[in-house]
């Protein structure tokens, strides 16, 4: 297939030589993913902090499992974003998820097989419907696995932010409820996992960005004004690569319209 090209290439977010470990804890403090001993992995992620997701994909697969994690957050960051092609789109999402349940079975204490996972799933969930992906029985899935991950780290802030995300979803989908009674969806329970990420990651565009979505598909127009308010925050947040660079520009963007 034909990668899209980052649209925002930046100098900045060429983490090369030492610099990829100097900036590892701030560029990984999201999804804490421990620094990889590997040289070919360590470029693999290079090429995903610099925007070169194709690149990242292929060489993190080259590395086997050792590259799954950083193949998976490029294909899911780079669907979830760049890709317009809708089949494309869920061929990728399912690739990474199927790639995720072999992690599951074999490195099972490794939190980004689980994160990644429900990850995936949730951006396929949002591509078919959240609807009909709850009707496949997906939600049950994403919150098992968001919930492993949090069992390995309870610092695992993006872990927080994707549940936090999943009881929203299903709350503005069918109802605070049945949302309660059939998913265990609660709007408290969603807030305060994505009060406790943005904690863990102050600087945060995407952390804000989805607490404001969460806000107004739990709570309507009561909430809209903080969600303006963390709109305009994340868009002032200064992006250290290219996944938060599309964060940023996406906050911007809904500001615009």
């Amino acid at each position: 297939m034909v990668w899209k090209k980052f649209p925002y290439p930046d100098k900045a977010y060429n983490y090369a030589g030492g610099a990829l470990q100097e900036n590892w804890a701030r560029l990984h403090r999201g999804d804490c993913e421990p620094f990889p001993e590997e040289p070919k992995v360590q470029d693999a992620w290079r090429s995903y902090h610099a925007g070169d997701f194709g690149q990242a994909v292929a060489a993190g697969l080259a590395c086997g499992l050792a590259g799954y994690n950083v193949a998976n957050k490029a294909a899911t960051i780079y669907a979830g974003y760049l890709e317009t092609d809708d089949e494309r789109k869920r061929s990728l999402l399912k690739q990474v998820a199927q790639r995720c349940e072999e992690q599951q079975e074999k490195t099972p204490a490794d939190v980004n097989a689980w994160y990644l996972h429900a990850f995936a799933l949730g951006r396929y969930s949002q591509s078919i419907s959240v609807v009909k992906a709850l009707a496949e029985g997906m939600g049950g899935k994403i919150k098992h696995s968001l919930t492993q991950a949090l069992a390995l780290e309870s610092r695992h802030a993006d872990a927080r932010i994707a549940l936090g995300a999943y009881h929203a979803e299903v709350i503005d989908k069918v109802g605070s409820l049945v949302g309660g009674i059939t998913y265990g969806a609660k709007k408290d329970t969603g807030k305060e996992l994505l009060e406790a990420a943005l904690e863990l990651i102050p600087d945060s565009a995407i952390a804000r960005i989805e607490y404001a979505n969460a806000l107004v598909l739990m709570f309507g127009k009561a909430k809209m004004k903080d969600a303006e308010r963390l709109y305009r925050e994340a868009a002032a947040c200064q992006p250290m690569d290219a996944m938060e660079r599309l964060d940023v520009e996406a906050a911007k963007a809904e500001l615009a319209d």
